[in-house]
């Protein structure tokens, strides 16, 4: 009798464990990503990314989960890579493999309201998968050099015409930066740096950046001053912007600082997160005094649910923080990413275009704040900025809804 309850408790036990393994439907390729789809809602903190280097690899252990049958992944192929490969690494833990050859930013993240899917963006670069010529192909070749020589010269006034024409399109976009803070509003105060100096001094540098880019560009301020919050979430549909960008530093309390720092990109949606909803709510103190009764909940509602472009807003965010995170590792050792999340600002609401809040970095961080305020550090931050915006436009450029 106690070995049939051992049996039994077993048996159950078993099939608990099975049942509780996800399966991996399907994975394909589209729109320049590796899009992978579940059977079930799927937590993205059971994935492991981490890249191998000679060659170079993007790799992703997705734990606790299985294929559906062995046709999954399968025969993958794409000019941004030189391979693609899905299988059953362990016996819970399916492993995916991009290899590229050379290190990109990849940023994979899950797309709103999607909760069984997982996207991987590939690197915008081709690769040539051809072979290589042998000597004796390569002495043959040599005759070819004139030709080779014209080609190229075809090659670099295609890219030429190409910039000119990327050019005349940004003449007519208009980027809204809005630096955070101000006046009054000091924002975050730590080591006797300000908040709302040190964001005016990156939103300037963006600036400079994005007209160098062709673009048209409008500060919602300049100089030291506080602007009230109808102001600020109106500017960009007075203007007719094309993005809207929100630049702020982020804080933490004295028992947290010399751990919590990182840089994050928020777009407008509600969130039950708590690290978000903090975040949202030391930004929205200031912005929300002497708001009156205007600011009902029914408008709070309708702001945040209706008001912006959502979706495009967040893949705006993950072009940007993307690119902020490429340019801050390329000089900088040690800077968290701390990824794309989602958060109810008050300086997104009502903005019916693409918007996002940028928080460049903790100022609270003892090392964090020193970088911050370095000319260097501002400059990459604001590069990454403008290069994340530039691809989110050719990207929007070539959508029909554009």
């Amino acid at each position: 009798m106690k070995f049939l309850k051992i049996f039994l408790l077993f048996i159950l036990g078993s099939t608990f464990l099975f049942s509780s393994v996800t399966l991996l439907k399907k994975v394909e390729l589209q729109k320049g990503e590796l899009r992978l789809e579940f059977d079930r809602s799927y937590d993205k903190k059971q994935i492991r990314h981490f890249t191998l280097k000679n060659p170079y690899r993007e790799v992703f252990d997705i734990k606790n989960t299985h294929l559906a049958n062995s046709k999954v992944g399968k025969n993958l192929k794409s000019s941004h890579c030189r391979s693609l490969r899905v299988a059953q690494y362990k016996k819970n833990v399916v492993r995916v493999v991009i290899e590229t050859g050379r290190s990109y930013a990849c940023t994979p993240y899950k797309p709103l309201f999607a909760y069984r899917s997982y996207h991987i963006p590939l690197p915008k670069f081709t690769i040539d998968n051809t072979k290589k010529y042998s000597k004796k192909r390569y002495k043959k070749t040599k005759k070819v050099k004139k030709t080779e020589r014209k080609s190229k010269k075809e090659q670099a006034y295609l890219v030429d015409t190409n910039k000119a024409k990327s050019f005349k399109y940004r003449k007519n976009e208009l980027i809204v930066i809005d630096a955070g803070h101000g006046g009054h509003d000091t924002g975050a105060i730590s080591g006797g740096k300000r908040e709302k100096d040190l964001v005016l001094q990156i939103a300037k540098r963006l600036e400079k950046q994005l007209k160098r880019r062709g673009y048209s560009v409008y500060m919602t301020r300049k100089k030291d001053r506080f602007l009230k919050l109808p102001q600020r979430t109106r500017i960009a549909d007075q203007k007719d912007a094309k993005v809207f960008i929100s630049i702020h530093a982020n804080s933490v309390p004295k028992r947290s600082r010399n751990r919590v720092h990182g840089v994050e990109t928020f777009f407008l949606q509600t969130t039950r997160n708590a690290k978000s909803q903090r975040i949202a709510a030391r930004e929205n103190r200031a912005v929300l005094k002497g708001a009156g009764s205007k600011l009902s909940k029914r408008v709070i509602i309708d702001s945040v649910l209706n008001g912006p472009k959502i979706v495009q807003s967040n893949k705006l965010a993950i072009d940007v923080q993307r690119r902020i995170m490429t340019n801050l590792h390329s000089r900088y050792k040690g800077v968290r990413d701390g990824g794309v999340r989602h958060a109810p600002f008050w300086v997104l609401v009502g903005a019916s275009r693409p918007s996002i809040l940028v928080e460049v970095g903790y100022i609270s961080h003892p090392l964090e704040r020193k970088r911050l305020f370095t000319p260097q550090y501002q400059k990459l931050i604001a590069k990454g900025i403008a290069e994340g915006i530039d691809s989110y436009l050719i990207n929007r450029r070539k959508e029909i809804d554009f």
